[in-house]
């Protein structure tokens, strides 16, 4: 299974990086699950997309929870909150 990741703003820069291609053996079913993995990389990882941090999700470019189901070559993106002002 295939996921296309994007991370913005300030996520991108924690990670150093603004897009990963996931590769994974076995199916992952949510979003959540897809934060899930990348937070058990540890270090920078766990701490931008830790679960009490103020964090946005997009699945397929659509605002989205943790409960969204995903499939095959979809896109997943994080990006923290933003204000008008």
């Amino acid at each position: 299974m295939k996921i296309n990741l994007r991370f913005f703003a300030s996520v991108r820069e924690l990670l150093g990086t603004g897009q990963e291609v996931l590769e994974v053996s076995e199916p992952l079913r949510t979003v959540g699950e897809v934060r899930a993995l990348l937070i058990a990389r540890g270090g920078n990882w766990e701490y931008a997309l830790a679960q009490g941090r103020a964090l946005r999700m997009a699945h397929q470019q659509v605002m989205c929870d943790a409960d969204t189901v995903i499939a095959d070559g979809d896109e997943v993106a994080f990006f923290p909150p933003v204000t008008g002002g």
